[in-house]
C-alpha cells in the first residue's frame, strides 16, 4: 500500500528498529532518506521497460547519469501503435518533449577516450545520427583525472521517483533473467551479443529527491549550469512495478575524485568494509571485477574467524578482450587465489553463472554490482570492487537495511532467494528448501542444484601470474589517481621558459648547418657517392652482420645521454633489418638506455642529481615515488625532462628498476611505433617505390590527434585548476 509522506512518518515513527545502523552520514554515506516504496530490477528488460513507463508520466523534469548512453537502445519489443510512444530511446525522448512541453530532459554522459568508442554513438555535436529536440540537453563529462570516468547509472523523474544501479540506458544491455544462449532481440549494430545480467533499485519520497540532488550536483560540476529541483506532488512510479519494501531507510553512498581544493570522497569502500565486518553468517556478493586488496584484505580476516560468514561471490567467467584479459584478470585470479589459501574453514567459494547453448568463448556477462548482508543489508549499485570504484571514478550505490524490521529482513532474504534461483535456472521456493536442508549454508544449497543445465559453477583451475606481470597488470586498476598538479606546473614551467628564450641562435645555427651541407654536396664529389641506392645497400650490408643488432642497441644509450635524436636510429634501424625487426631492435635498444641512465642514477650522490635535474627534481619525486610504474609511463609520454634525466632521478629516488623498464615501454611505444612506418616508407621512396600516402596520412593524423588531445587536457586542467584555486583564496601559509 502506498502511503502519503505525512502518513510514511507517522507509520516509520511506530516501527520499531533496534538493529543498530551500518549507515553512518559523513562516514560511509552521504545521506540516508526514507522511500515510502522499494523495488529490484533484474536485468534489463525489466529496468528499461519500468523507465519506459515511469517517463510516460514526467512532467517537468528527467535526469539521466551514464557512463554511456546511445540513442539507438531499444527499450521494449512490444509492438508500437500508430502515434504511440516509440521503442527507440532516442525517439522515445524526443516524443516525450513534443508531448509535454514544459518538460526538461538532462543527459550527462562521461566524455571517453576513443578506446571505448567502438560500441558508443557519435554525439549528436558532430552532427551524426540522432538530433535531439532543443529542451534535451545532452552534455559530455571531462571533470575526472587521467584514467577516471564518470561511472554514476542514475535517472531521476520528477524528483519523485529515482533507479539507481549498474545499467546504462545503451546498447548491449538488454536481457531477460532467462539469459538464453542465443536471443535475436539480444543485438547490437546487428551482431549477437552474449547474454547480460545486471540490476537497478527504483526508490520513491526523500530518497529519490536526495537521488534528484545528487544528480544536479554532478550536472553543476561537469557543465557549471544549475538546474532547480522539482516542486509540488507527483507520482510517477511506474504501472506494473511491484514493491519489494515499503516505508524504509535507503542509504546513498559516493565515490568522488578529488577535484581542485575538494578532497576525495570515498565513501563507499568505507561502507564495503564496514558490510564485511558486519556479516555473521553469509556474504553474497556479485560483481564485474574483484580487484581491490584493500576489500580482499577485509575478507581474508573474515576468514580467519573459526565462526565468520560463508562468502559467495558471484563473477563472470571470461573478460572482454586481450587487455582486460591481461590486466583485470590476472589481478582478480590473484586475490581469489590469495583467499582460497586463506580459507582454512572452506566458508569462501567463487562461482560463474552457466547456461546452456552458449558459444565456445561465451559467458553469462555478469555486470550486476551487489552485496548483501545476512538478512539485514542490500546494496546495489555502480561501484564494482576494483581499485577504481574506490578512489577515481564517480559511483553511486544505494543500501536498504533491515534495522530489526522483520518484513524488510524477510525482502532482503526473498532478493537473495530470487538471485539464486535465477543463476541455477529453478524457483526461489526451490531454493529455500534447499537451504533449510543444507541448514542455511548457500554453498550447501548451490551444490544441491549442480547437475542442472543452467546452475552456479564453481571458478576453479586457476593460472598462477607471475609476480611482474601482476605488478604490470596494476596499471589498470590504480589507486588513486595521479599527481597531475605536479605535470600541469612543470608544463607551465616548461612552456613559459621555451616562450622567454629567444630562438634566433638556434634558427642562425641550424640555417648555417644547410647552407654549409648545400655547398658541400655541390662543390664534392659527394652526390655521386652517396645516393639513395648506395645507402640502402650500405645499410643492408651492416644489418646483415651477426653484431650489427647489438650495435644499434647499444647506440641508444650514449644518444640518450647527450641527447642524440633516437628517432634517427631507429629509421636507420628500420632501413637495416626491416620494419619488425628494426621496431624490436629499437624497443629494446631505448628499454636498455633507460636501465642502464637508471642504474647511473642510484650510483650518483643526491646533490649531483639536484644540479642536473634543477627545479624539475622535487616534482619528479613527488610523483615518481607515490605512483611508480604509472608515473613512468606518463613521464614517458609527456616528458618533463630529458630522457637520461627522468632515468637517473628514477634510479636516485630508488623507483623499482621494472617499473622503469616497463614504463618506458609502454610509454614510448607509440612514438617508436610511428617512426618504424615512416622508416618503412622512406626506404620505399629511396628504393624507387612510391610512398603509400595513405599509411603516412594515417600515422600523421593518429599523431596529430594524440598531440591536440594530449595538449587540450592539459589546458583543461589547468584552467579548472586555476579557477578552483582562485576561487578558494591564497592558501594558507
Amino acid at each position: 500500500m502506498y502511503l502519503g509522506r505525512g502518513q510514511r512518518r507517522e507509520h516509520a515513527a511506530a516501527t520499531p528498529r533496534d538493529a543498530e545502523s551500518l549507515l553512518r552520514p559523513g562516514h560511509n554515506c552521504w545521506n540516508v532518506a526514507p522511500a515510502d516504496r522499494v523495488a529490484f530490477l533484474v536485468d534489463a528488460k525489466d529496468y528499461f521497460e519500468a523507465f519506459h513507463r515511469a517517463a510516460l508520466k514526467a512532467e517537468r523534469s528527467i535526469v539521466i547519469l551514464a557512463w554511456d548512453f546511445n540513442s539507438r537502445t531499444r527499450l521494449h519489443f512490444d509492438p508500437v501503435p500508430k502515434g504511440g510512444p516509440p521503442a527507440e530511446l532516442g525517439d522515445f525522448l524526443n516524443f516525450l518533449v513534443r508531448r509535454r512541453r514544459g518538460l526538461h530532459i538532462h543527459i550527462l554522459n562521461w566524455d571517453y577516450p576513443m578506446v571505448f568508442g567502438t560500441d558508443r554513438e557519435f554525439p549528436p555535436l558532430l552532427g551524426f545520427g540522432w538530433k535531439p529536440s532543443h529542451r534535451i540537453h545532452l552534455r559530455y563529462d571531462d571533470t575526472h583525472p587521467l584514467g577516471g570516468c564518470q561511472h554514476q547509472k542514475v535517472v531521476v523523474i520528477d524528483d519523485a521517483i529515482a533507479f539507481s544501479g549498474g545499467i546504462d540506458l545503451t546498447v548491449r544491455r538488454w536481457d531477460t533473467t532467462e539469459h538464453v544462449g542465443c536471443d535475436d532481440r539480444r543485438k547490437a549494430n546487428d551482431k549477437l551479443y552474449p547474454p547480460f545480467h545486471d540490476l537497478m533499485i527504483a526508490v520513491d519520497g526523500e530518497a529519490a529527491g536526495q537521488l534528484g540532488a545528487l544528480a544536479r550536483e554532478r550536472w553543476l560540476a561537469a557543465t557549471g549550469q544549475k538546474l532547480a529541483p522539482v516542486q509540488g506532488a507527483h507520482d510517477p512510479w511506474p504501472s506494473g512495478l511491484d514493491t519489494d519494501a515499503a516505508e524504509v531507510d535507503v542509504g546513498i553512498s559516493r565515490t568522488m575524485p578529488p577535484r581542485g581544493e575538494a578532497h576525495a570522497i570515498r565513501e563507499i569502500e568505507r561502507l564495503y568494509l564496514d558490510m564485511i565486518s558486519a556479516a555473521r553468517h553469509t556474504l553474497y556478493v556479485e560483481n564485474q571485477y574483484f580487484t581491490a586488496p584493500r576489500l580482499a584484505a577485509a575478507l581474508e580476516k573474515r576468514l580467519a574467524e573459526p565462526d565468520g560468514p560463508e562468502i559467495v561471490l558471484v563473477l563472470r567467467l571470461l573478460s572482454h578482450g586481450w587487455l582486460e584479459e591481461a590486466t583485470m584478470h590476472v589481478l582478480r585470479t590473484r586475490l581469489i587465489q590469495r583467499l582460497q589459501k586463506a580459507d582454512r574453514y572452506s566458508r569462501f567459494k567463487v562461482y560463474y553463472p552457466h547456461v546452456p547453448g552458449l558459444s565456445e568463448g561465451c559467458c553469462v556477462d555478469v555486470h550486476s554490482k551487489l552485496m548483501i548482508v545476512d538478512d539485514r543489508a542490500l546494496r546495489i549499485g555502480s561501484s564494482n570492487l576494483c581499485n577504481r570504484s574506490m578512489s577515481i571514478d564517480s559511483e553511486c550505490d544505494v543500501t536498504m537495511e533491515a534495522r530489526g524490521r522483520p518484513q524488510v529482513a524477510g525482502a532482503i532474504r526473498a532478493f537473495r532467494e530470487r538471485m539464486l534461483a535465477e543463476h541455477l535456472g529453478t524457483t526461489p521456493a526451490r531454493v529455500r528448501d534447499a537451504l533449510a536442508t543444507a541448514n542455511g549454508s548457500v554453498h550447501g544449497a548451490i551444490a544441491s542444484f549442480s547437475t542442472g543445465e543452467r546452475t552456479l559453477r564453481e571458478l576453479t583451475d586457476l593460472p598462477d601470474w607471475p609476480e611482474a606481470l601482476v605488478n604490470v597488470a596494476s596499471v589498470a586498476d590504480p589507486e588513486e589517481p595521479i599527481a597531475l598538479q605536479a605535470l600541469l606546473d612543470e608544463r607551465e614551467i616548461v612552456e613559459e621558459t621555451a616562450k622567454s628564450t629567444p630562438a634566433w641562435g638556434k634558427l642562425a645555427l641550424l640555417l648555417l648547418v644547410i647552407i654549409s651541407l648545400t655547398l658541400l654536396w655541390r662543390a664534392t664529389p659527394l652526390a655521386t657517392m652517396i645516393s639513395p641506392q648506395h645507402v640502402i645497400a650500405w645499410a643492408k650490408d651492416f644489418g646483415a652482420r651477426w653484431w650489427a643488432p647489438l650495435v644499434v642497441m647499444a647506440l641508444y644509450t650514449p644518444a640518450c645521454l647527450v641527447m642524440f635524436p633516437r628517432p634517427l636510429i631507429t629509421l636507420a634501424a628500420v632501413i637495416a633489418f626491416g620494419p619488425w625487426l628494426g621496431f624490436v631492435y629499437s624497443l629494446v635498444g631505448i628499454v636498455a638506455s633507460s636501465v642502464v641512465t637508471y642504474c647511473i642514477g642510484r650510483g650518483m650522490r643526491r646533490d649531483t642529481v639536484r644540479r642536473l635535474a634543477g627545479a624539475k627534481l622535487d616534482r619528479m619525486t613527488e610523483v615518481l615515488k607515490k605512483h611508480g610504474l604509472l608515473a613512468m609511463t606518463l613521464l614517458r609520454l609527456v616528458p618533463l625532462a630529458p630522457f637520461a634525466i627522468e632515468s637517473i632521478v628514477a634510479g636516485a629516488v630508488h623507483l623499482k628498476v621494472w617499473h622503469v623498464a616497463v614504463g618506458t615501454a609502454i610509454g614510448l611505444l607509440p612514438g617508436t611505433l610511428a617512426t618504424t612506418i615512416f622508416g618503412d616508407q622512406i626506404e620505399t621512396a629511396l628504393s624507387g617505390g612510391s610512398i603509400n600516402w595513405w599509411v603516412v596520412g594515417g600515422v600523421l593524423g593518429v599523431l596529430g590527434a594524440g598531440v591536440w588531445a594530449v595538449n587540450r587536457w592539459f589546458r583543461k586542467m589547468a584552467s579548472r585548476i586555476s579557477t578552483t584555486n582562485a576561487a578558494a583564496g591564497p592558501k594558507p601559509r
